[in-house]
């Protein structure tokens, strides 16, 4: 199953800050994904000053359960990045995917 994760950094002083810190993790953790085919494509979300306040991704797992064992484990949902957390299923049109 398919689903769009939209997830938003906290807005305290602190937020960029926690970011920063697991971006790397959050990075390799994704790109591992990537490989396996479980996440298919991301971005930050941007203020109108360019500054990441949040993700948002693409991401493919075999049900819902599986998708919320990969939150409990993401840099970002465990460095305390990512406060408000919105989830969808979507279908990916497959000239995207090749599925």
């Amino acid at each position: 199953m398919q689903y769009v994760v939209t997830a938003y950094d906290g807005t305290d002083e602190k937020a960029i800050d926690r970011r920063l810190a697991a971006r790397e993790e959050h990075l390799k953790s994704i790109e591992r994904r990537f490989k396996e085919g479980q996440h298919l494509y991301g971005a930050a979300i941007l203020d109108d000053e360019g500054k990441m306040i949040g993700s948002m991704m693409v991401v493919d797992y075999p049900s819902r359960e599986e998708l919320d064992n990969w939150l409990k484990v993401e840099p970002y949902v465990t460095g305390n990045v990512w406060q408000k957390i919105e989830i969808k299923q979507c279908k990916v049109a497959s000239v995207f995917t090749d599925k």
